[in-house]
């Protein structure tokens, strides 16, 4: 078993480090302190050093412990600024331009990291977002075995036209909405990673106190993740060998996009399609595709286009040599435009080389997203493809974050208590969507952990439900495991001072990241407005309350209906719902408004015992709103045994 020793260099090291009063990295100019609350500053210094913390006429004094550890907590703020805080010890640390106002943490997998540089209307977005009173921090993005006492990086942004696009999308429009309600200062401390579960953002203290996973942590070894970085390492090594032999970073890979190039010995790999699933898990680096079309010579010289679905992270794409085309965006379409005279009769080369900078990597989509068009005829290009790796990312072959349960939490959060926060903003559960029965523990799990280790009581947790996303084709006849995500995400709401953005109605079929996040942050700042803010609005969908049988008929009732339920569609038809007999097997219903329930029935259930609303992986179709036009939140009448749960998480 492989342990964690602290080097004497090391200790030495801190000691060292420590001579001087320091701050953790989430204290810096442009930072936003929370209004109305207690304001902990703490840090470290020479063991005993007196401290003084000065800030808009207060000052606070306090002595550093044995271990040179010091925290202070300044009287609460209302909103303004922008002041000054000071620190001095032996030296003395200034931070400008500080802000008094509402600070949300924004957490969660990769649609919470999603930019506002790849929302719809993007550029229009960018363009206006001239905010100075929202301040964006981005955590950098590193895993830990144990609680680490800050994080590796990071600065506090300004928000403007120049900044906003890196901002996280679901955390710009939420801060966006709050501030033109509230006008004051808003500051947003983003901390997510994509692809990640929830288990590696809680503690193992919660999991040890946890009856589902206390055997599951009692199980996890000390780790050394350096020394686990190396068997990867090796690990990698040997099957990259396997796959296209000796493996020495490739110097010769800038002639790959070259026809004269032989790759007559790459192996090949199925587009689109990422590649972790087809024999490269755990690779984030460059890997190069090749593909040979033939054009005919009444088309050869014509201008084309050239569409290669969406590619994650980055690519540069050549055509007979000659680059025709470069995106930097993990969830953008791939669309290419071919100036005339590249394409020649005969054989033509494809080449993309493609970087991955974390998480997924490769070609992904749908596969009539990826072709050639000259003028009206188009080429599919979906299908095998030559692919060699090119380089590994340096640090590759370390730990990711989902090897083994709270190394996000112990990297990316532990680092931030005790900063004063209004509240947090999570994205998450595509990840967990497997095991969405055991999310009913680990989501709530996580939640209560957070809260407690803040100490700050029960802050708002405000979390998106699954947008609509086809992963597996499941729906009421298959088993969906994202509609028992969604109930597991509904369930959780039973926790106080929790809210759930629905958002059915805005995802995409084909699309893992939808691109309307405005909407995502306006449902969210709903919430908040009307449970921390007192506004009088409404801030939900219809959510099931209960139903009633009467005959063939199922009459269902709901909570949240605002001034009255209706279907968007224009002839007024509801759509998503199923009813079922005893024999569990779900029709299509006929569904009717009436007040304030909504009446299901089908002609082939003449008993009906249960009802499913939207109960689909891709939930898109279903229509029923308020008038205030927040979606209904998908749900079941029934308890039957699903499809997740005998998942269970294990490293």
């Amino acid at each position: 078993m492989k342990k964690i020793f602290l080097s004497a260099a090391f200790f030495v090291f801190c000691v060292s480090a420590f001579a001087n009063v320091s701050l953790p990295k989430i204290f810096g100019d442009n930072m936003v302190l929370q209004r109305n609350k207690p304001i902990p500053v703490w840090g470290w210094a020479t063991a005993n050093e007196k401290i003084a913390v000065q800030f808009n006429n207060q000052t606070k004094n306090i002595k550093a412990d044995k271990s040179g550890k010091w925290m202070v907590k300044l009287d609460a703020e209302t909103a303004g600024g922008p002041f000054t805080l000071v620190v001095k010890g032996k030296n003395t640390i200034t931070i400008s331009n500080v802000l008094v106002g509402e600070v949300w943490l924004c957490s969660g997998q990769s649609n919470m990291e999603f930019s506002v540089k790849g929302v719809i209307n993007a550029d229009k977005e960018i363009a206006s977002a001239n905010y100075p009173m929202i301040h964006h921090f981005a955590v950098p993005k590193t895993v830990s075995a144990v609680p680490k006492n800050d994080i590796t990086g990071g600065e506090w942004k300004v928000c403007s036209p120049e900044t906003v696009g890196d901002f996280t999308a679901v955390g710009f429009f939420f801060a966006r909405e709050l501030y033109n309600e509230l006008k004051i200062p808003i500051g947003l401390i983003h901390t997510s990673w994509g692809g990640t579960h929830s288990e590696t953002w809680t503690s193992r203290e919660a999991f040890e106190n946890s009856d589902e996973f206390k055997s599951m942590i009692a199980g996890m070894p000390s780790l050394n993740l350096d020394s686990l970085g190396k068997v990867k390492a090796d690990i990698m090594k040997k099957k990259l060998e396997s796959l296209q032999g000796a493996f020495d970073n490739n110097a010769d890979a800038a002639s790959w996009k070259n026809n004269s190039f032989d790759d007559g010995k790459w192996p090949h790999m199925k587009l689109p399609g990422e590649w972790e699933q087809q024999g490269l898990d755990g690779l984030d680096g460059i890997v190069w595709f090749r593909k040979t079309i033939t054009v005919s010579a009444a088309d050869a010289g014509k201008a084309a286009t050239l569409e290669l679905a969406m590619i994650d992270d980055n690519d540069v794409t050549y055509i007979n040599g000659l680059k025709v085309g470069s995106t930097n965006a993990y969830n953008a379409e791939r669309k290419y435009t071919i100036p005339p005279g590249i394409l020649k009769a005969g054989e033509n080369i494809i080449a993309v080389r493609v970087e991955d900078t974390g998480g997924g990597g490769g070609v992904y989509g749908e596969a009539n997203d990826m072709k050639l068009t000259i003028e009206n005829k188009m080429q599919p290009l979906a299908g095998d493809w030559l692919f060699k790796v090119e380089s590994v990312i340096k640090g590759n072959a370390s730990v990711g974050p989902n090897d083994y349960p709270t190394l996000l939490f112990n990297a990316m959060l532990n680092p931030l208590i005790p900063y004063a926060i209004e509240g947090a903003l999570w994205y998450q559960g595509e990840s967990n969507a497997g095991r969405a029965y055991q999310y009913r523990k680990a989501f709530p799990l996580m939640i209560t952990d957070w809260r407690q280790h803040w100490n700050q009581g029960d802050f708002p947790f405000y979390f998106v439900q699954l947008a609509s996303f086809n992963s597996a084709n499941g729906n009421s006849k298959n088993g969906s495991t994202w509609g028992e995500l969604r109930e597991a995400q509904t369930m959780t709401l039973s926790l106080p001072n929790t809210g759930m953005a629905v958002t059915t109605d805005i995802g995409t079929s084909n699309d893992i990241h939808p691109k309307n996040k405005q909407d995502v942050g306006k449902r969210l700042a709903a919430i908040a407005l009307h449970n921390v803010y007192a506004k009088d609005n409404v801030y939900g969908g219809p959510t099931y309350q209960s139903m009633k049988v009467n005959g063939n008929k199922v009459i269902v009732s709901f909570t949240q209906t605002g001034t009255g339920l209706m279907a968007k569609d224009k002839y007024g038809y509801l759509t998503g719902f199923e009813i079922a007999g005893n024999d569990k097997q779900f029709h299509y219903a006929k569904a009717m408004i009436e007040g304030d329930h909504v009446v299901v029935y089908s002609d082939e259930v003449s008993n009906p015992v249960a009802v499913h609303f939207g109960w689909a992986d891709d939930a898109g179709e279903d229509n029923l709103f308020n008038k205030e036009g927040f979606p209904a939140s998908p749900f079941r009448t029934d308890n039957w045994k699903g499809i997740t749960e005998e998942g269970k998480f294990s490293f």
